[in-house]
């Protein structure tokens, strides 16, 4: 034990007495928000016009907007957010808003969990009626009398699991109230988002659309030079370094959260051999850490549901199932929701979620045919039992069940 507190504090020093990197690490986190967004004044300008209204306490377009991961989306839309709340202060506008990313929440209920929140309403973690927590929520707005900006970000992962409805409800909300309004603020990954919207949905939203196109090289070159400036202390950053990240981003569709991590990252590398220069071979070790924590991350931001399906293949693995089948999977899956108190969804819709994690290569599912019984898909999983376990048992639904036996499993 002495041994390895000796060892601890060796980093310890090492790490106070070596080179200072960073003046402010926070800078290039994909959360922070910028005092200056080169390269997108024109989405900034298009949707401060449309939200302007606000400020005389009248509702606003609804918004949809799109573009790829990294595009400066959820930054754009937090900056003019804050600008706009501020103003309503001075001004004295009942004005507040809700910001929500929908993958990291996961579920409906959950979604509702921070509108209330927004406006002081405290809803039970779990144990009610979906229904029940809208009823709540709408009463609680038009008590308040506030007009309540809702952000949804990634919006398209919650409606691929639960569908359009949270939306629709959002948007016929305003012919209830009498004192509260909603402005709904959609943000999508996915550019034919609308295409999962029922026709019913759409014609309510009465929405504008902004597009965040992707950053070019030399975009995300000038993105980097700022964040560099407040994040690097002088001197530190070779410009070949920083040429590289943004090359390297730009290659991948134009991603500045990428570009960003890239640039923090090889930062952090460097501080930790104790090295004074950032370096193009500090970025390169950079590039292959983040692949390899990309697979964690996917699963972390993964919503409830798909979660669960993983978790039942996992279990089924671990019992040696090595090619579970979708109705085998949906029995377990059925099992952990009911051990979460969870409403389960549809063999069809678990079925949907299947396919999205073959897509994004987490499992491989091969359908076959069972000749008269019909077809199924015969399921394992693209990557290791450990990464599975190490994320899941971390995470605060699944470390619940990540060691669970359901009992449909005992006959099998």
């Amino acid at each position: 034990m002495q041994n390895n507190k000796d060892q601890i504090d060796d980093i310890f020093d090492k790490f106070l007495q070596g080179p200072k990197i960073f003046t402010d690490r926070e800078v290039l986190r994909p959360d922070y928000v910028p005092d200056n967004l080169p390269h997108r004044e024109d989405q900034i300008q298009q949707i401060a016009k449309i939200l302007a209204p606000v400020l005389d306490e009248a509702r606003g377009s609804n918004i949809f907007i799109y573009g790829k991961t990294g595009t400066g989306k959820t930054a754009v839309v937090k900056y003019v957010l804050n600008r706009l709340i501020r103003r309503s202060n001075e001004i004295g506008a009942l004005v507040e808003n809700s910001y929500v990313n929908c993958r990291l929440v996961g579920t409906v209920y959950r979604v509702l969990l921070k509108l209330g929140e927004s406006i002081d309403l405290k809803i039970p973690f779990t144990g009610l009626a979906t229904s029940e927590v809208f009823d709540r929520f709408e009463d609680a707005l038009d008590l308040k009398g506030v007009l309540l900006i809702v952000v949804l970000d990634e919006i398209d992962a919650l409606i691929k699991v639960y569908g359009d409805n949270l939306i629709y409800e959002l948007t016929r909300v305003n012919e209830t109230l009498n004192k509260g309004k909603v402005s709904l603020i959609c943000i999508s990954n996915d550019l034919l988002f609308k295409d999962l919207l029922d026709p019913r949905v759409l014609s309510s939203l009465g929405e504008e659309e902004v597009v965040f196109r992707p950053y070019t090289a030399p975009e995300l070159k000038d993105i980097l030079l700022e964040r560099a400036k407040i994040s690097f202390n002088d001197d530190v950053l070779m410009a070949g370094s920083l040429n590289l990240c943004s090359a390297l981003a730009a290659a991948e569709h134009g991603d500045a959260r990428r570009a960003l991590d890239l640039l923090r990252v090889a930062g952090e590398l460097t501080e930790r051999e104790g090295v004074a220069k950032v370096t193009e071979e500090h970025v390169r070790c950079a590039q292959k850490k983040i692949e390899e924590d990309r697979v964690v991350l996917v699963l972390k931001t993964l919503p409830i549901h798909s979660k669960l399906v993983l978790c039942s293949i996992y279990i089924m693995s671990r019992a040696k199932v090595k090619n579970a089948i979708t109705g085998d999977v949906y029995e377990v899956y059925i099992e952990l929701c009911n051990q979460l108190g969870l409403e389960s969804l549809t063999q069809r819709r678990i079925s949907g979620l299947i396919n999205e994690l073959d897509i994004t290569g987490i499992l491989n599912a091969r359908v076959v045919s069972l000749g008269r019984y019909g077809r199924t898909k015969k399921i394992r999983l693209a990557i290791s039992n450990v990464v599975i376990k190490d994320v899941f048992s971390n995470d605060p639904w699944t470390k619940k069940i990540i060691d669970y036996s359901p009992k449909c499993m005992l006959n099998k």
